[in-house]
C-alpha cells in the first residue's frame, strides 16, 4: 500500500512541472513584447524598460525560468500590477469563500444524490426512477445563474430566510456562515446532484445484475445491506471519480455563482485579473487551479484502493 501511495505521489511532480512550464511560457510566447502587453498601449519606452528589468525579461529564458521557479518554491507568486499587493496575500484572502462553498456544495450533493441514484436503480422503470431522471435532465439544462436568481427570489425576497448577497466566513459563527453560504451551495449542487445521481443510477444498474447480488439476496440478506454494502461499494469507483472531478471543477468554475451572490472568491479574482490584464494574478490562478486539480485526482486515486484492493497492485 505504501508503495502504491509513493508511486502516485511521485507521478504528481512531472505533471506540475509541465504546468509550471506552460504558465511561465504563457506570457513569454504571447505575440508582441510582454512588457508592452502589461503596461498598455500608452506606455513610454522608459516605462517599458523598467517593467522588463523588474520582471527580468532582459535575462535569457532559462535564467528567467530558474528565477521564477525559485520564487515559487519560496511561496512568492509575484506582485499584482494593479493593486501592487503580493499575489499570495490576494489569493489567501479569496480562497476561503471558494473552498467553503465548494466543500458545502459537494457535501450537499453527495448526501442527496447518492441515495437518489441508489433508489432510482432499485426502483428501475418506476415513477421514482423517472422522477430522478427528469430532475437530472433539468439540473443539466437550466443555467446556474437562472437557478441562483430563482432561489434568491423564493428564499430571500419572498420568504426572507437567507440574505440576498454577501458571505460570512465560518470564523464569524456557524449560523452566519450557513446563512450566507447555503443558497450559493444549493444553487451549485443542483448540477452536481443531477450528475452524481445519474452516474450512481447507471453504475448501480450494472452491479445489481451481477451474480453475487443474486447470491446475497438468496441467502436472505436485508435489501438495505445488499444495496449499500454489496452493490454501492462495488459501484463506488466511477462515482468517486465524478465526485472528485466535480469538486475540482467547483474550485475553478464558481465565477457565475460568486457574481450572482456577490461572493469575494477566487472566481471573481480571476475574472477581475483577466479584465485588468493583471498577468501575475492570472499566472497564480492557473497554477493554483492546476495544483488543486492534480491534488484532487491524487486523492481520488488513493481512495480507489479503499473500495477495490486490487488497485493497490
Amino acid at each position: 500500500m505504501s508503495g502504491y501511495i509513493l508511486r502516485r505521489c511521485l507521478a504528481v511532480i512531472p505533471v506540475m512541472l509541465l504546468v509550471a512550464v506552460f504558465v511561465f511560457l504563457l506570457l513569454r510566447l504571447t505575440p508582441g513584447d510582454p512588457a508592452a502587453i502589461i503596461a498598455g498601449d500608452m506606455a513610454t519606452p522608459a516605462q517599458l524598460e523598467r517593467i522588463r528589468e523588474a520582471m527580468g525579461l532582459n535575462d535569457p529564458i532559462p535564467v528567467q525560468f530558474a528565477t521564477w521557479i525559485g520564487q515559487l518554491m519560496q511561496g512568492d507568486l509575484g506582485v499584482s500590477l494593479i493593486s501592487n499587493t503580493p499575489v499570495s496575500i490576494m489569493v489567501a484572502e479569496r480562497i476561503g469563500p471558494t473552498i467553503s462553498i465548494a466543500v458545502l456544495t459537494i457535501l450537499m450533493s453527495v448526501v442527496i444524490s447518492v441515495p437518489m441514484g441508489v433508489l432510482a436503480a432499485w426502483k428501475h422503470r418506476s415513477g421514482v426512477d423517472y422522477a430522478v431522471m427528469t430532475f437530472s435532465v433539468l439540473g443539466f439544462s437550466v443555467p446556474v445563474f437562472v437557478i441562483g436568481y430563482l432561489f434568491i427570489l423564493i428564499f430571500s425576497l419572498r420568504l426572507g430566510w437567507f440574505p440576498v448577497q454577501g458571505f460570512q466566513p465560518i470564523s464569524a459563527g456557524l449560523r452566519p456562515f450557513l446563512s450566507s453560504a447555503f443558497l450559493p451551495a444549493l444553487t451549485l449542487s443542483t448540477i452536481y446532484v443531477a450528475l452524481i445521481a445519474r452516474m450512481t443510477r447507471a453504475n448501480m444498474l450494472d452491479v445489481l445484475g451481477e451474480d453475487y447480488i443474486r447470491t446475497a439476496r438468496a441467502k436472505g440478506a436485508p435489501e438495505r445491506r445488499v444495496l449499500f454494502r454489496h452493490a454501492l461499494r462495488n459501484a463506488a469507483v466511477p462515482i468517486l471519480t465524478v465526485i472528485g472531478t466535480g469538486f475540482a471543477l467547483l474550485i475553478g468554475g464558481v465565477v457565475v455563482t460568486e457574481t450572482v451572490f456577490n461572493i469575494p472568491g477566487l472566481g471573481r479574482l480571476t475574472v477581475d485579473a483577466i479584465l485588468a490584464r493583471d498577468y501575475p494574478v492570472i499566472q497564480a490562478m492557473i497554477l493554483l487551479t492546476s495544483f488543486l486539480y492534480v491534488l484532487v485526482n491524487l486523492l481520488i486515486d488513493l481512495s480507489y484502493s479503499l473500495f477495490d484492493p486490487r488497485i493497490r497492485y
